[in-house]
């Protein structure tokens, strides 16, 4: 038995940094809303999950509030990250806070999540 836990302990590795990991993919809750022209949504117990295809982001949101696609990222410290590219700045994300206020063809997210 101590051998096999030795063996366990030994070939398990420590020092795998998260950002090589798709540590944000998951579930954020907070507050969420949306604006488009006289349409406005509200929610203070709202939802985002984030998924990964490819090297893109994508945001999707309960509420019937519309999902954000294809964001990318750029490291800005320690395992936190912001959205850049074209009309899609204005999201940042580590492994416990999300972040949204993107504006974009007169439509305004904003979420203040954790999880």
């Amino acid at each position: 038995m101590l051998l096999i836990a030795l063996t366990v302990m030994v070939s398990c590795k420590k020092d795998t940094d998260p950002a090589d990991k798709d540590f944000f993919v998951g579930t954020y809750k907070g507050t969420v809303s949306y604006r488009n022209g006289e349409t406005t949504i509200n929610s203070s117990d709202g939802k985002v999950t984030v998924s990964k295809v490819g090297e893109t982001y994508n945001f999707y949101f309960g509420s019937n509030i519309p999902d954000i696609t294809g964001v990318k990222f750029e490291k800005t410290g320690d395992n936190s990250y912001v959205s850049v590219g074209s009309g899609l700045t204005g999201i940042s994300i580590d492994a416990s806070n999300l972040k949204i206020l993107v504006v974009k063809d007169g439509q305004t997210w904003t979420a203040n999540c954790t999880r």
